[in-house]
């Protein structure tokens, strides 16, 4: 009877029976971890500065990027609002695609011995088969170079350095910044082939305004505009309109480039439309 007792009273969640009693050890009380400090907060003061721009090293950012061969409208002017201009980026196309960037360092490339120590590596291309090597100064963004991502690839070696470095952006980036930026290519190789020419970056930031994208909405956002003109030393030039939307901390959170050849930078048709998000 007195085991029947026992038993019974265990089963009703006690910590004894009888003369047998456990005294429960002090607990302190449940905590979460402490959240992760972050390393960039917008102030949100019309303005990107250096520490706003910093490379997400090993951390993998989701885009949505159109397919190849597609063409996608675009309204890169966007209408005028209460806090200056808006844009629309926010259209779920069905056969967009997922793609994944994942900044890295120069540590282990077949490439490194030809780049300054600090730089970063971004993919180029939507397959990842092309890298980007640029590196952030004090004074704004640089273009080092472009290099295919395996050292001998089916297609063939690509490995281009500019000389001098092509500077993307200017800090602070602010609206009514302008500048054109070119960069030299000598002794390079382009999918196997020796290549050699010259790069031209016409940069203008001239509107801010919010951006409205599938599950995002940034304010405080810097239009930059880009015209690129890719000159090589064998065959004719080629001229392409890029317009890029910048947010604090959070980088380029949308990019449309028009098709080889656009002269107007108010184009309407994106042969690429990425944007931030799954």
């Amino acid at each position: 009877m007195r085991f029947e007792a026992c038993l019974f009273a265990m089963a009703l969640g006690f910590v004894g029976c009888g003369e047998n009693l456990t005294v429960p050890p002090d607990r302190d009380p449940a905590a979460d971890p402490d959240p992760a400090p972050l390393t960039c907060l917008p102030n949100l003061d019309g303005q990107i500065d250096r520490a706003e721009l910093v490379p997400a090293i090993g951390t993998p950012i989701s885009y949505v990027v159109s397919p190849p061969g597609t063409s996608r409208a675009v309204d890169i002017v966007g209408t005028e609002g209460e806090d200056g201009a808006e844009w629309d980026f926010s259209t779920d196309y069905s056969d967009d695609q997922a793609l994944s960037v994942t900044p890295t360092t120069l540590e282990g490339k077949w490439y490194a011995g030809s780049f300054d120590d600090g730089a970063f590596i971004t993919p180029f291309n939507r397959s990842g088969s092309l890298e980007s090597i640029g590196r952030l100064t004090d004074g704004g963004l640089l273009l080092l170079g472009i290099a295919s991502k395996d050292e001998s690839p089916e297609e063939g070696q690509t490995l281009l350095v500019y000389e001098p470095p092509i500077t993307v952006l200017k800090f602070p980036v602010q609206v009514g910044q302008s500048f054109v930026s070119f960069g030299e290519i000598t002794s390079g190789v382009a999918l196997g082939l020796p290549y050699a020419g010259r790069d031209t970056y016409e940069v203008l930031v001239d509107a801010a305004g919010s951006v409205d994208l599938i599950q995002f909405t940034f304010d405080e956002v810097l239009r930059v505009r880009t015209k690129v003109t890719v000159e090589p030393a064998v065959g004719a030039p080629v001229v392409k309109q890029q317009a890029s939307f910048y947010a604090e901390c959070f980088a380029e959170v949308a990019r449309a480039t028009s098709a080889d050849g656009e002269t107007d930078p108010d184009f309407t048709d994106a042969a690429e439309l990425r944007r931030l998000g799954y």
